[in-house]
């Protein structure tokens, strides 16, 4: 836990507010992801403003508190090689889509569900610290964002929402009101408004219903959010959800490796990257996505090939 306390947010920086308070409720159960919030905070800021007076003296606090994690936790692959963060903090959002995504599907409407999609858009957010987000991912973090803010709409009046990927063509939100109630989401309260219509790259509201979203079945047991004792809604509790572990390609059992084959560094690379979401995958007991990078991995390593 970073121990350097911060100075007030600069309105300048509003924008990545919710990704510290992120921060701070991960550090004791995902200090690795919490380190990432930070360092895309940080990132974010140095580009938005890095010389008004009150923004240096944030962004000099804010590297002080990455230092001293980066300290704390120097001895953890995950902090040292940007390669096993990125698996790390992939899985961990992937995890916790998946989980609001299942009770989406599921019907079961509550807090913590709106809180997990909400909170799972920003951590793809954190994945542009490492690169481009895969066409996927970025599909993943408008679907989240969106149904975010659909399903709290809905709750808040009085309406059923719609489970699953679903068309709203046309509707929009508020700035002010899209801050305050995803700040609800952290503080469990809901705030007064005004009106300012948000940009639709923002809240995007184009008809969701051709992006493939990987099916809630297949969500792991365990929520990463931790979920309150009393969430308003009587469910039974969450059952370990069947995987569908795909079939062993029977070729990679004969295949050899042809004389001529040459792995440049780029292929040895490829090939730790998927040893390592193979690794990542099984913290959270993700069998299936870990079979699937193990077997690209001895693909390209025996046949040069992917």
């Amino acid at each position: 836990m970073a121990a350097t306390a911060l100075p007030p947010l600069p309105p300048q920086f509003k924008s990545i507010q919710h990704h510290l308070r992120t921060a701070q409720e991960l550090d004791k159960r995902e200090p690795v992801v919490a380190y990432y919030c930070r360092l895309y905070a940080m990132q974010t800021g140095m580009k938005i403003d890095s010389k008004t007076p009150e923004c240096r003296k944030f962004l000099s606090k804010l590297m002080d508190q990455l230092e001293a994690m980066k300290k704390q936790f120097g001895d953890n692959e995950a902090i040292t090689q940007e390669i096993v963060g990125s698996a790390h903090v992939e899985n961990y959002a992937l995890k916790m889509f998946l989980y609001a995504d299942n009770e989406d599907r599921a019907g079961q409407f509550h807090k913590n569900m709106i809180k997990s999609f909400y909170t799972a858009s920003l951590l793809i957010d954190v994945l542009t610290v490492f690169g481009e987000l895969s066409e996927e991912n970025a599909q993943h973090r408008k679907y989240a964002r969106w149904k975010a803010a659909y399903i709290h709409n809905c709750l808040k009046n009085g309406e059923t929402p719609q489970p699953g990927p679903i068309g709203m063509e046309g509707e929009s939100f508020d700035v002010e009101r899209e801050e305050a109630e995803s700040s609800s989401l952290h503080s469990g309260t809901t705030q007064p408004t005004s009106s300012s219509t948000y940009e639709a790259n923002n809240i995007p509201t184009s008809n969701y219903t051709g992006i493939h979203i990987p099916p809630g079945a297949h969500a792991p047991a365990n929520t990463p959010a931790e979920v309150p004792h009393n969430t308003g809604v009587t469910s039974n509790t969450i059952q370990p959800a069947p995987q569908n572990i795909p079939l062993v390609d029977p070729s990679l059992y004969s295949a050899q490796s042809a004389g001529e084959v040459r792995l440049t560094p780029e292929d040895f690379a490829r090939a730790q990257k998927y040893c390592k979401y193979a690794g990542s995958a099984l913290q959270y007991e993700d069998v299936s996505t870990a079979v699937q990078n193990l077997q690209k991995a001895l693909k390209l390593l025996i046949t040069g090939r992917e």
